[in-house]
């Protein structure tokens, strides 16, 4: 397959957020009065959308994730956005990446308010053709359909030329939604039992794999 454009997620595929994130929502869930035992593996957090995670992991009614979601963004705008690291060896892949000519886009449920803010911080933005987020009105939250609006802004009229890179089964389904191929990494949050039950077109263990394999795809498409 011809591969030309490469979707990016954000949180644990070029940034490990955990940090900020889990302290983020901590603040929230604390403010909510969420008892300590009911906060374990907050890192199942990270990835889906987050009214999503508070409904679906924390059993909140819809008014209390109303407000999970204000005093999660109450803490995140100011210290948890930039409490997060760049993962090594993605700014020398990006860097190779344009150098083969692929076009790259970022394709995120973070708001890309924040998204925009924190590649800015890292000094990779300018690497990204598209950066496409969700909303902080959630009105444009689903990963398909970010992948879908990223899709219209590169002006992708054949999904068969692009492919999603994701740590969580809800980018491997985006991609899936739109027939578009997917690598699941695993240095993110994801595991491999979840990216074979979505099924990722490749799944990857670190930077240098992913670097490894999107090199050896658009080589291949060369010959």
């Amino acid at each position: 397959m011809s591969y030309k454009y490469i979707l990016f997620d954000l949180d644990g595929t070029i940034i490990d957020s955990r940090s900020g994130i889990i302290k983020s929502a901590k603040f929230a869930l604390d403010k909510m009065g969420v008892p300590e035992t009911q906060m374990v593996n907050m890192e199942r957090i990270i990835g889906p959308p987050l009214k999503f995670a508070f409904r679906e992991f924390f059993n909140l009614s819809e008014d209390f994730i109303e407000k999970a979601t204000e005093y999660y963004r109450e803490y995140y705008k100011d210290k948890g956005i930039f409490d997060c690291v760049m993962y090594d060896g993605i700014e020398q892949m990006l860097i190779s990446l344009k150098i083969q000519g692929y076009i790259l886009a970022l394709a995120t449920s973070k708001p890309v308010v924040f998204a925009s803010r924190i590649l800015e911080h890292f000094g990779i933005s300018h690497y990204f053709d598209a950066i496409v987020g969700a909303s902080l009105d959630e009105s444009l939250l689903d990963k398909a359909a970010i992948i879908s609006l990223t899709c219209e802004e590169l002006s992708i009229f054949n999904t068969a030329h692009a492919i999603m890179v994701g740590d969580r089964k809800f980018d491997i389904a985006g991609a899936t939604a739109h027939q578009m191929d997917s690598i699941g990494v695993l240095y993110g949050f994801g595991n491999l039992e979840e990216f074979q039950n979505a099924e990722a077109s490749y799944v990857v263990n670190n930077v240098e794999e992913l670097h490894q394999l999107l090199s050896f795809l658009k080589e291949d498409d060369e010959k």
